[in-house]
């Protein structure tokens, strides 16, 4: 059975894929860490020290992250779709 083009092309890893699953798993680590963070709070225990809460800035470069994985991915689109839609000299 060959691959149509369809399918191979969700096979391979076009650009800024890797920037987005890996922002994603910063994302979620960040946020893991928000809800330790947050938990003691709402249990009334001792907060956790200072450098905890920067953790919890992890989500916000996830999130920037994954996002520039995306415009990656947008601007070689547009690229590969300029380059087909002109004409060969």
């Amino acid at each position: 059975m060959t691959a149509t083009p369809s399918s191979r092309a969700a096979d391979e890893a076009g650009p800024g894929d890797r920037l987005v699953r890996f922002g994603a798993i910063v994302f979620i680590v960040g946020a893991v860490a928000t809800l330790a963070t947050v938990a003691p709070l709402f249990l009334g225990t001792d907060p956790f020290p200072s450098i905890a809460y920067a953790i919890c800035m992890l989500m916000g470069v996830g999130f920037v992250i994954a996002a520039a994985g995306v415009l990656r991915s947008i601007a070689a689109q547009r690229r590969q779709a300029k380059s087909a839609a002109t004409p060969a000299a």
